[in-house]
C-alpha cells in the first residue's frame, strides 16, 4: 500500500495513526515475540466494508527500539482502496505521494 519507505519517530506514528483511524474494527489473531529481536502481530479488520488482512514484523535494535517495521497487507483490491484513502487523508502532508492515487470510492 506504500510506495517507498518512511523513517523516523515522527513519520511512524503519523502513519500507523491514520491508518488505524481509517479502520472500522480491529481483531487481533496474535501478536508476540519473534525471534531474538523482533515482535510480529496478525490481524484482520475492515476499511469502510472491505477486508483488510496485515502482518506486522517489527524488528528491534540493541537498545531496545524498533529499528524497522515491515507491514504486509491483502487482498489487493482492499489494500489499493485503503492506499487511496490513505492519500486523500495525508493529502496536505509529505506523506501522500507515498500512496496511491486516484478516487478510493471507484474502486
Amino acid at each position: 500500500m506504500l510506495d517507498g519507505a518512511v523513517q523516523g519517530a515522527d513519520a511512524v506514528r503519523a502513519l500507523v495513526g491514520g491508518a488505524r483511524e481509517l479502520y472500522d474494527w480491529q481483531d487481533l489473531n496474535f501478536a508476540g515475540p519473534c525471534g531474538d529481536n523482533g515482535f510480529i502481530e496478525d490481524y484482520t479488520t475492515e476499511v469502510r466494508g472491505r477486508p483488510l488482512g496485515a502482518v506486522h514484523l517489527i524488528t528491534f535494535n540493541a537498545d531496545g527500539r524498533a529499528q524497522h517495521i515491515a507491514a504486509h497487507y491483502r487482498p489487493l483490491s482492499s489494500v489499493m482502496f485503503f492506499s487511496r484513502l490513505l492519500r486523500e487523508r495525508f493529502a496536505d502532508t509529505p506523506y501522500a505521494g507515498h500512496f496511491l492515487a486516484g478516487d478510493a470510492e471507484e474502486g
